[in-house]
């Protein structure tokens, strides 16, 4: 039975839209964290058989492909191939699937998966143009935009504003807690890039978290999609521009090149649901990963629940029954921002660390995607 392992995992900064990476080009910002990745990991690039990148805005300077653009800015050899996909805010995540089942398929021993998104640079809908909805599909579905979603979310569970902001404002605890002590340091590449006066700065650390962050701050924040709402921007993900991949390899190739892996891909799942809620569906792919794995909630270490909004892994905790001290222990997305498309191995990255820091044995990770999708990871730290 083939078995799936990550061999390394890395990062760049999160930067805050038109923040510190509002000069980088998100193809170059990619290929800078593909050279770390193989360096980390120590091993040729041409030994590597695909790039798998998720992006979900594919316009501009993230069209035309561009894990095949980053993998030759990377210096990859011109035979390594690269794909781009995308399953919304879930893509770099998919991304890690469809590699592990390459590997597990037999078709390949060496993949790189991963994410890049720059929403500074690309903003977001830029590759809809204005498009509306197909009349056949809203004659069947209600579709209303994620904030919406968010905002029926939490109405149906019940979430109050103040039980909202006050998830935010742990976010933002937790991230700069994290911060201070290091926690994000190892699994972050430093970023040389152009300041805004054209001067060259080094980025090292996630720019989202903001100090100062309290109840009463949110508190005067207005809702942004229903007048008489809850959701603010205070209570909902940052957006933001980044990059992550991780090196997915089959333990027998890992074994032949005398590498250590670091952790194991034990279960897979990817479902769709209601696309009105939309945001729902972590809650099921959850229940159906754990069934995969054989294992129960109380198994595992550590979870990362996307934090598209804090109804999301509110209903989550919820319904799944999960522990609050195991879910976005360091903050989330809420804090450190969400750039889509590599939201997905950033956040397994950062659970990797996570469980290597505190010698837990068990993650998962659940992200809610656009249209109602989501997909959940089991790993095992080795």
């Amino acid at each position: 039975m083939r078995e799936v392992v990550i061999i390394e995992g890395v990062r760049s900064p999160v930067a805050r839209r038109k923040g510190k990476f509002a000069n980088e080009r998100p193809d170059e910002l990619a290929a800078t964290v593909l050279e770390e990745l193989m360096s980390r990991a120590g091993i040729e690039k041409s030994k590597v058989e695909d790039i798998i990148l998720g992006c979900v805005s594919q316009a501009g300077e993230q069209g035309g492909n561009i894990a095949r653009t980053a993998g030759l800015i990377a210096g990859f050899p011109d035979y390594v191939p690269g794909v781009t996909i995308d399953r919304q805010c879930g893509s770099s995540q998919q991304a890690v699937h469809f590699g592990a089942q390459a590997i597990l398929a037999g078709d390949m021993d060496i993949v790189i998966a991963g994410g890049v998104e720059s929403m500074t640079r690309v903003p977001m809908f830029s590759n809809v143009q204005g498009v509306q909805p197909s009349k056949k599909l809203t004659e069947q579905y209600e579709i209303i935009n994620q904030g919406l979603s968010a905002e029926r979310i939490a109405e149906k569970w019940g979430f109050t504003r103040q039980q909202l902001d006050a998830f935010s404002v742990q976010s933002h605890d937790r991230a700069q807690h994290a911060i201070k002590e290091g926690y994000y340091k190892r699994e972050i590449v430093p970023i040389q890039t152009q300041g805004p006066d054209g001067e060259t700065i080094l980025v090292s650390e996630d720019e989202g978290p903001r100090p100062g962050t309290t109840l009463e701050v949110l508190g005067g924040l207005k809702t942004v999609f229903a007048e008489n709402g809850v959701i603010t921007a205070g209570n909902a993900s940052q957006m933001s521009d980044g990059a992550s991949a991780v090196l997915l390899m089959s333990a027998e190739k890992a074994s032949e090149l005398g590498l250590k892996p670091k952790a194991r891909i034990i279960a897979r799942s990817v479902i769709g649901s209601d696309p009105t809620l939309m945001l729902t569906g972590p809650i099921a792919a959850t229940k159906k990963v754990l069934e995969k794995a054989n294992l129960k909630i109380e198994d595992m270490n550590r979870y990362e629940v996307n934090e598209a909004f804090a109804p999301v892994p509110l209903a989550w905790l919820h319904d799944i029954g999960g522990n609050p001290e195991k879910l976005n222990v360091n903050g989330g997305a809420i804090a450190l921002g969400h750039p889509l498309g590599a939201t997905g191995t950033k956040l397994l990255v950062s659970l990797l660390h996570e469980l290597e820091r505190t010698g837990g044995r068990y993650g998962l990770l659940a992200i809610c995607e656009g249209m109602g999708m989501a997909n959940a990871t089991i790993i095992e730290k080795l």
